[in-house]
């Protein structure tokens, strides 16, 4: 048993020792690692908010949402106010649009229009508001265009078919875009079964709220009660606010008219009622297909008087553009090539490349000694003597000889004249190489390829092997190492591509957004005003391709939005594509209202480092979200983005991601990364000898100062070369075994191309 002391009665107890001051030291060591908090304090000048403060404070912001909601609906309201517009779309292959137009008309005992086709404007007497029905054919184009500058969209569902993947297409286009007030109606239910028909509904009910989960029932048309249920709840409803488009002025156009200035350019004249921010003659506006005009002025376009008491408006003038502050066409930068470390061409180099094109397009016919047999095409691949040894380092040194017509070029070898023959070798008669079966096997071969590069990216990311007959400080002389992704320096402005002095940079993107977007609530134009654009210097093209039976839309820009720059779209794939997305690959970009074609860039979606270095991905992947990079128009705003994939149907073209606009930042720096792999040779303690990275001694001493990583966790460095056939030897923090495996990651900056172009519609033949 142990023995444990206790006091006895005679044991003295002392008090602890305590004092109102106490040394510094013993303050610091007793709030070592603390700090201080520092209290909040009312200012003295503010005096504390009573009761009825604040219940004046909550009437005046209920009263300025009730006086924003009265100016939306005023907007509608009256006979000259604007009509709401209500696209109609056949979501079913069977869905009869001009029986559910002839309903709508036929319920208010109005005539209908002769053609049900064009757009035409119903007016509802008995709700006091006009309803503007825009009929689209089956093309998926004309359907995102009108779903812009929809208030409501009426879907027409079968009873009895179902949803086609077109009509699929159209709803995740729309829903992408920005949702709008659904009006789904139901047709041809008395096709189905009367004990079958309260399934059926609950069905379509539930597809709808898919894509529109607000929506709690379905509408029908087979009466005038059904007809008047559905106006009711169009006139009845406040349209939803789209954010990026209500920051835009916009118009659907009723009448577009041409006054042409010369043989192919004149002034499109296109009236409809204006909406959403006002629209200003010295800002461009975008012509879908034809990029962006300047406006010579907009004037009123009042309706014709309906009875003989209404006097006729006279037109007036309401904006013209001032010269010192209109918008200019210049997307572009001109670049300064003086600025760049390098010598300028002599006249003798530009007169020689200047020959060189010009002999690339020409159209000489040449001749060459070629074996009996051989075809044309074969023949211009046999490499003469001359060119034998040609590489792009003697480019310089080389000049091009001149042939004349009909030279014979000799053989490299001396022949027997009856086994060989004179060939004619030219440009203009050209076949292809392959017949359709060999096209469709290579290109076959060529998708199992992709895939196959696809899953080695998946499960040996970034890892490429170090060439053995190409000194690897040459194969990679652009590359760096970098000690840490996130904190490392990075120049932003090193090594810049000349496509960077073409394009504008802001110097506080967030405060030019502020000040163009208040800029833009000001104008002369009314919304809700008919007026008439006319917009200057417009091909002939443009109002050739207008039909009536097609929606025709204008939008205008916000000042510094046709100016080039880089643009950061915030990127997710779509579940329902499953093929690899690849950087460069070209994609259809539907930019708000702008359609180009692209070949975007992706890198990671990350905010942790403090040099804005971001990962290049060569794929885009699946669950994650990702960073396009592309050169293109400015935009202000949370713009929303699509990227789709064309295929041989213009009118089917694959959804392959959707996002939203980020920034325009330039200082983005994406950093492509490649992973040399060594394998453990000998291994003593925390050194071993490295093989398989590189293959001779210089390529070892010119990345000796790149740390080396392992793939379990070991982080080491180059000591030496051993030999002469690139073993070297490396010490590590720790023990490594000889399954594991030595990575050097190097990283290189990358830049998109300059390949944006304005997307042109195929125009389709609509039956």
């Amino acid at each position: 048993m142990e023995h444990s002391h206790r006091p006895g009665a005679s044991h003295q107890s002392n008090k602890p020792f305590k004092s109102r001051h106490a040394t510094k030291g013993a303050l610091r060591v007793a709030s070592k690692g603390k700090v201080n908090r520092i209290n909040i304090k009312r200012s003295t000048g503010l005096k504390p908010v009573s009761k009825a403060d604040r219940r004046d404070t909550a009437k005046m912001i209920q009263q300025k949402k009730r006086e924003e909601l009265t100016r939306v609906s005023r907007l509608f309201e009256g006979r000259q106010g604007a009509p709401k517009i209500v696209p109609v779309l056949a979501l079913c292959p069977n869905s009869n649009m001009d029986a559910a137009i002839e309903a709508l008309y036929q319920s208010l005992a109005t005539p209908c229009p002769m053609n049900t086709q064009e757009s035409s404007v119903l007016h509802v007497e008995r709700f006091k508001q006009k309803i503007q029905l825009v009929p689209l054919q089956r093309n998926f184009l004309d359907v995102l265009d009108a779903f812009k500058v929809a208030d409501f969209g009426l879907f027409l569902i079968s009873a009895d078919v179902e949803v086609d993947q077109f009509g699929i297409n159209c709803l995740l286009g729309i829903l992408n875009q920005g949702l709008v007030n659904a009006v789904p109606v139901i047709q041809h239910l008395d096709k189905v079964a009367v004990k079958m028909r309260t399934s059926v509904k609950k069905s379509l009910l539930s597809f709808i709220q898919q894509f529109f989960p607000e929506q709690q029932h379905l509408f029908t048309l087979d009466n005038e009660n059904d007809c008047i249920t559905a106006l009711r709840y169009i006139t009845s409803q406040r349209p939803k606010s789209i954010s990026w488009r209500d920051n835009h002025p916009y118009l659907l156009a009723d009448q577009v008219e041409y006054e042409p200035l010369s043989v192919d350019r004149g002034i499109l004249k296109v009236t409809g009622y204006a909406r959403g921010n006002p629209f200003n003659a010295n800002r461009l506006v975008h012509l879908q297909n034809y990029g962006d005009f300047q406006l010579q002025q907009i004037t009123s376009a009042p309706l014709p008087a309906q009875q003989m008491n209404d006097m006729e408006e006279d037109i007036s003038v309401f904006d013209t553009p001032q010269p010192e502050e209109q918008d200019d066409l210049v997307s572009e930068n001109e670049p300064d090539f003086m600025e760049n470390e390098q010598t300028w061409p002599t006249e003798e180099e530009l007169a020689e490349a200047d020959e060189r094109v010009r002999r690339m397009h020409s159209d000489k016919v040449i001749k060459k000694r070629v074996p009996k047999g051989t075809s044309s095409y074969q023949a211009a691949w046999i490499i003469d003597e001359e060119d034998a040894d040609y590489s792009e380092e003697d480019e310089e040194d080389d000049k091009m000889m001149e042939y004349e017509e009909d030279e014979v070029v000799k053989p490299a070898y001396d022949v027997d004249d009856e086994e060989y023959e004179d060939i004619e070798i030219g440009q203009k008669e050209e076949k292809d190489e392959f017949d359709a079966e060999e096209e469709a096997r290579q290109y076959e071969e060529y998708l199992k390829e992709r895939q196959k590069e696809y899953e080695d990216n998946e499960e040996f990311p970034d890892e490429i092997d170090t060439p053995m007959h190409v000194p690897a400080r040459e194969r990679f002389a652009r590359y760096r190492g970098l000690q840490s992704f996130r904190t490392s320096p990075w120049d932003p402005y090193e090594n810049l591509p000349i496509d960077y002095g073409r394009i504008f940079q802001f110097e506080n993107y967030n405060r030019t957004k502020m000040r163009v977007m208040s800029q833009a609530i000001v104008g002369k134009v009314k919304p809700g005003t008919r007026i008439t654009l006319w917009i200057h210097n417009v091909p002939v093209q443009a109002y050739e391709s207008y039909n009536k039976t097609r929606p025709f839309i204008v939008f205008g820009l916000l000042q510094y939005e046709h100016k080039m720059s880089l643009l950061n779209i915030q990127m997710t794939r779509d579940n329902a594509y499953e093929g690899p997305i690849k950087s460069k690959d070209p994609v259809v970009m539907h930019m708000g209202f702008r359609r180009y074609q692209v070949r975007p860039i992706y890198s990671q979606n990350t905010n942790k480092g403090t040099n804005h270095v971001h990962k290049y991905e060569r794929f885009a992947k699946l669950g994650r979200s990702f960073v396009a990079s592309v050169y293109g128009p400015i935009t202000f705003g949370k713009t929303p983005v699509m990227f789709y994939k064309e295929t041989d149907n213009p009118n089917e073209p694959i959804l392959v991601s959707s996002g939203i606009f980020m920034d325009v930042d330039v200082k983005r720096i994406i950093a492509k990364r490649i992973i040399l792999t060594g394998h453990p040779f000998k291994v003593h303690k925390r050194s071993a000898v490295i093989r398989y990275m590189f293959f001779n001694v210089e390529d070892i001493y010119w990345f000796k100062p790149v740390q080396l990583t392992t793939k379990f966790g070991r982080v080491g460095h180059i000591i030496e070369s051993l030999g002469t056939h690139g073993y070297m030897k490396c010490r590590f923090d720790g023990q490594i075994t000889q399954q594991d495996t030595v990575m050097m990651c190097l990283y290189k900056r990358v830049f998109p191309k300059w390949n944006t172009e304005l997307y042109r519609e195929k125009l389709l033949e609509l039956k």
